[in-house]
């Protein structure tokens, strides 16, 4: 089985940048996007053999997820059942057989980490409803989950010390996540490998000199980590300020 994620930063922009070609070349049986930044009805996507799935933001031109799949699910969740976090669309769940699959647009710090403190709440309901998952079934979750967790995971690791997406809170919380009972599945094949980022800054060049982080994950359950047979960073697809990622798994 095939996925991928990638935060598109816009759909409707990237779908002037030649979307569809991308999503057909990448064949994926399950992709997911985050940011679609757009209202039902606003683009009509040309996905034949995929069921589509979205959930909105309230706010217009911000946030949203998106699942496109080729089987369709038993059953599809929309946001975590806290009507203070779901007014985002940040996340989308669909269940299917043997696990689930949790698209997830985490909420950035902000600048000043003005949201740090929501933040903070939100992991900790997200580590609940993903742990009330994994009760039931196995789970795969992916999406820009807006923290480079080690210092191999970004360029600069010193000087964005106190930065969002790098503060000892945030990495803290993904740390707690982890050993709950999830996997990060590029570390897992590839634990020392250096220079693999899945978002650029659009200024000082930071995605030509490969100055980058990782914060685009596919994580899973523990007890599924043995069936993971590939993590890719797509960092040669372009478009958004972030590149696609993917996980081939049994």
């Amino acid at each position: 089985m095939k996925l991928v994620s990638w935060n598109v930063n816009g759909l409707r922009a990237i779908y002037k940048k030649g979307f569809e070609q991308v999503f057909k070349e990448l064949d994926a049986d399950i992709f997911c996007i985050q940011e679609t930044k757009m209202q039902e009805g606003q683009i009509k996507l040309d996905l034949k053999g995929y069921f589509e799935y979205y959930n909105y933001a309230e706010r217009k031109g911000y946030s949203g997820t998106a699942i496109f799949t080729k089987k369709e699910p038993q059953k599809v969740i929309y946001g975590i059942g806290i009507e203070e976090h779901d007014k985002e669309g940040r996340v989308i769940t669909l269940e299917f057989d043997k696990f689930y699959m949790v698209n997830c647009y985490t909420p950035n710090s902000g600048r000043e980490l003005t949201r740090l403190e929501y933040r903070m709440v939100w992991e900790d309901e997200f580590k609940k409803y993903l742990i009330s998952l994994d009760r039931i079934k196995p789970v795969i979750i992916c999406g820009d989950l807006n923290v480079a967790h080690n210092e191999i995971d970004l360029k600069n690791p010193k000087s964005n010390r106190k930065n969002a997406g790098f503060t000892d809170e945030e990495r803290g919380k993904i740390d707690n996540l982890l050993k709950s009972g999830f996997t990060d599945t590029f570390r897992k094949i590839y634990p020392d490998k250096e220079g693999c980022y899945t978002w650029w800054s659009y200024m000082f060049n930071a995605r030509a000199n490969n100055a980058g982080w990782r914060i685009d994950y596919f994580l899973v359950s523990d007890r599924i980590s043995k069936n993971i047979k590939d993590a890719y960073i797509y960092s040669e697809i372009m478009g958004s300020d972030h590149c696609p990622v993917g996980l081939e798994i049994n």
